[in-house]
């Protein structure tokens, strides 16, 4: 439940502008933004999508800054009335329509702020997902770094001990026991390498990023989908309440995501399929499926991310030399290495003699 989830998180003041109105276009204006919308993707050869909270919503998790949202309630002292467990929760309309429009090669990728799990839930593929702050239904060995999808929530928050140890085995050695840690991030945690580097990469690359359900409100992720501005990119974004960065897209449609995806994908002829248990790799028994991404998916992405700065580079007013070095020193800013996890450090203290 996202209510246990916060309050799992440690104390942090600003959680950003919190219950602002929601605002709805006329169902004429929808039809209208939609078929626009269809054909910015038709003409993209790149589109990114960056969900947040409002993807959710509809699956029984409450968002966190609408008007009914857990931040927004939780400053009246209050909790949502409608709070489902997230093991109970089935993906959306919109996480089966993503996934429809990946395999059909209308979408690239996904960037997501969500740690629900429910993208991994709909089947969407881990070579297409970037998952900036964790995800409930993942565990990680502090020793190895191998990740594991699991059949349940984790019982904790803040990539701490779960109680289980790693049983992985690679290159022909094996882990010999390290110990798991959940995948969710505290406020204070760094946002976990390679799943940053890629997102920031297809961001930059993409000819169109599409924003659903985000206020876009938290840092670097709210950003990302601005990274391509600069290289001619479009940017649209699908939100029932306003955001920092509405003033710099190009089509702002204020509905329900599910709707948008719904229409957008009739128009494209894109078939969306309903969610399917045997499909929910956690559902399997016992479920111990790999979800780290390889090193190698990093390096191939990035030979694209070189090429398209050499090529779209040129139109701008800059030197060709000085866009690169300049996209690459923030890539390396905004990755930089994890510090040192405290849990790990605990456990070679309880190990030494």
């Amino acid at each position: 439940m996202s209510c246990n989830y916060a309050e799992g998180l440690s104390k942090y003041e600003n959680k950003g502008v919190l219950g602002v109105p929601e605002i709805f276009d006329t169902d004429e204006l929808v039809e209208q933004k939609c078929e626009q919308l269809a054909g910015m993707m038709l003409a993209s050869g790149h589109t990114v999508i960056h969900t947040g909270a409002g993807v959710s919503t509809s699956a029984g998790i409450p968002d966190f800054r609408g008007p009914k949202g857990v931040w927004t309630l939780e400053e009246r002292g209050e909790k949502p009335s409608v709070n489902v467990a997230f093991e109970e929760a089935i993906p959306t309309k919109t996480h089966m329509a993503l996934k429809a429009l990946v395999a059909a090669g209308q979408v690239q990728y996904v960037v997501s702020q969500n740690i629900d799990g429910l993208h991994l839930r709909s089947g969407l593929a881990r070579d297409y997902l970037s998952e900036l702050h964790g995800n409930m239904f993942v565990e990680t060995c502090i020793k190895c770094r191998r990740q594991y999808v699991r059949s349940s929530p984790a019982p904790t928050v803040g990539k701490k001990l779960t109680g289980n140890v790693c049983h992985g085995t690679g290159k022909n050695r094996s882990c010999r026991g390290g110990h798991l840690v959940d995948n969710i991030l505290d406020w204070e945690h760094d946002l976990p390498e390679n799943d940053l580097q890629l997102a920031f990469m297809h961001s930059a690359m993409a000819e169109l990023n599409i924003c659903l359900g985000t206020t876009l409100q938290i840092v670097p992720s709210g950003d990302l989908p601005l990274k391509n501005k600069k290289y001619g990119g479009k940017l649209v974004i699908c939100n029932l309440q306003p955001t920092k960065h509405d003033k710099k897209a190009d089509l702002k449609i204020s509905t329900y995501v599910d709707t948008v995806l719904e229409k957008v994908c009739k128009r494209l002829g894109v078939e969306i399929s309903p969610y399917r248990p045997e499909d929910d790799p956690t559902k399997h028994v016992p479920c111990s499926l790999e979800w780290g991404i390889p090193s190698g998916a990093v390096k191939k992405v990035d030979k694209l991310y070189d090429k398209m700065l050499k090529t779209k580079g040129k139109p701008l007013k800059h030197a060709l030399g000085s866009v690169h070095a300049d996209d690459k020193q923030e890539l390396k800013q905004n990755c930089k290495k994890l510090k040192k996890d405290p849990v790990q450090d605990e456990m070679k203290k309880e190990s030494s003699p």
